[in-house]
């Protein structure tokens, strides 16, 4: 079986298409639905077909807009893989989050690599308090005068370069302000934000729930993908900042639920 090329290159046969699809997945952890349908140019229902067979091979987990390997509910991945996905869209996404920032607030910034951009754009701020467990969001505003930088206390996480634990959540116990902004390593309609570590989850919970307002910043690459755990509840999430490439049919669902989308387009 073959999908004909409408640019006039030679069929694409579906063993040569789904080990492609195997490789990228592979490659990335997590990759769309989209993603896949354009780098093997073929059809999204093409794509679920071979996600399907590939799902009953034992090869890869088939998730609601995209793919990943097994065990990747239980998998995070590192500072240095994140730092090199999609480093375009967590630009674009960082400024329209920045937007929702005022001079004189006080929010809380969790960790990842698109809260590290999204902290780059807080610097032109003035009066600003900025509580974080990000070591890479305090790096970055530690240079900024008009900037106030609490960190939590913890345990070091060095694949993400934050502190987790019992110390880090305590710190944030009884802290009111604004807005939240964080990240995660999946977001659905169903379940919200999720993470695959236990530690890590807690201190999202805790920065959520210190927050009036929570919002998510993430890339297309994990929307519609689920991990091992419930950090924040599709109906406590207030914003979500992602990118056009995001799953629509997801994000229509999100909106559904009363989040409010900001999407950034290229």
């Amino acid at each position: 079986m073959s999908d004909t090329q409408s640019d006039g290159r030679r069929p694409v046969f579906a063993a040569e298409r789904r080990q492609r699809i195997l490789e990228l997945v592979r490659a990335n952890g997590a990759v769309s639905l989209r993603e896949l349908a354009q780098a093997v140019h073929s059809s999204e229902v093409t794509v679920r077909r071979d996600l399907r067979a590939l799902e009953s091979e034992g090869l890869l987990n088939r998730h609601h807009g995209g793919a990943t390997l097994p065990g990747e509910l239980s998998r995070e991945a590192g500072y240095a893989h994140k730092v090199s996905v999609e480093s375009a869209e967590k630009a674009a996404i960082a400024d329209l989050a920045a937007a929702l920032v005022e001079d004189g607030d006080a929010i809380v910034v969790g960790p990842g690599t698109t809260t590290q951009e999204f902290a780059r754009r807080l610097t032109r701020h003035s009066e600003l308090a900025v509580v974080s467990n990000s070591l890479l969001v305090a790096q970055v505003l530690a240079g900024s005068p008009r900037v106030e930088v609490m960190l939590t206390g913890g345990t070091l996480r060095g694949s993400i370069l934050a502190l987790v634990g019992s110390a880090a959540e305590h710190s944030l116990a009884g802290l009111r302000v604004r807005r939240a902004f964080i990240s995660g390593n999946g977001l659905t309609a169903e379940r919200g934000l999720s993470t695959p570590n236990m530690q890590v989850a807690g201190v999202d919970r805790a920065l959520a729930a210190a927050a009036e307002e929570v919002v998510v910043l993430a890339d297309h690459t994990k929307i519609g993908i689920d991990t091992m755990v419930q950090t924040v509840a599709p109906d406590r999430i207030d914003h979500l900042v992602t990118d056009d490439a995001a799953p629509r049919d997801v994000l229509d669902d999100l909106s559904g639920r009363g989040v409010r989308l900001h999407v950034a387009q290229f």
